[in-house]
């Protein structure tokens, strides 16, 4: 049965996404989402029901304070926080914006004028996130069938540092890169309508123009971003030496792919 939780817009499980080598990525193991602070009552039991065991939240403490994320009281998730702070302003803004907090207007309006595009965006996050994203793989290598420990990983929207870490981790363990790519680009159908129309809301609080290339940054997942973070992962190596580069050790990686892709 596909698991659904009520309130989220950018929630799925990664099992099904095709191997290189035959056979797919396995269900149940490694999901992915926007923030869970709307899950909905009904999504928060289905969450304490699910597989679920661990949380790596790549948000900043400032995205976690203004909108936490809701957990079932009735069993204990392990929370890991893997703060990546490229791609986290727009995500900053949102929140705040969605929960009436403090946004410092002119600040944030010249640094969104300054980021850069999405492709250069990504590669900023794999330059200093290899530790991040290694422990993200390190935790879906150390999950069993046995007890509810299936990782999901999420940020604000859930489609750039969230998609840039399940696309390492599916690369290294042989998915299919164009379907890699496929599902990342599927985030951007996710969140259109009133997600994106409520975080371009908190970016026109901010006073900042919304540009096509701002209107990306915020809401777009085109395939050539991700293409060209994985041009860059290929010529250091691929996927498993970046993991590597994280501190993820040759039996981890190991145990990455016989969780999915065993």
């Amino acid at each position: 049965m596909t698991l659904t939780l009520e309130g989220l817009h950018n929630f799925r499980d990664l099992g099904g996404l095709p191997l290189a080598a035959g056979g797919a990525v396995r269900a149940g193991v490694l999901y992915r989402s926007d923030a869970l602070s709307a899950l909905t009552d009904a999504g928060v039991t289905a969450l304490s029901a699910s597989p679920i065991g661990v949380i790596a939240d790549f948000r900043t403490p400032f995205e976690q304070e203004s909108a936490p994320d809701r957990l079932p009281a009735d069993r204990t998730l392990d929370i890991v926080e893997l703060s990546v702070l490229e791609g986290a302003l727009t995500g900053a803004a949102g929140a705040a914006a969605a929960e009436g907090g403090p946004i410092d207007t002119g600040m944030a309006s010249r640094i969104l004028a300054t980021l850069p595009r999405l492709g250069d965006l990504y590669v900023q996050m794999l330059e200093h996130g290899a530790a991040s994203f290694a422990e993200a793989a390190r935790r879906v290598a150390a999950s069993v069938d046995d007890r509810p420990s299936a990782v999901l990983v999420h940020c604000t929207a859930g489609k750039d540092r969230t998609g840039v870490a399940v696309a390492v981790i599916l690369d290294a363990v042989g998915a299919e890169r164009d379907a890699v790519i496929d599902d990342y680009a599927q985030s951007e159908r996710n969140l259109a309508g009133p997600w994106a129309d409520r975080m371009l809301a908190g970016i026109e609080q901010m006073g900042a123009p919304l540009t096509p290339e701002v209107r990306e940054l915020v809401t777009g997942t085109p395939p050539a971003a991700m293409a060209q973070a994985f041009a860059w992962i290929d010529e250091r190596g691929g996927s498993a030496d970046y993991l590597r580069s994280g501190g993820l050790t040759e039996t981890e990686l190991d145990g990455l792919r016989a969780r999915l892709a065993g």
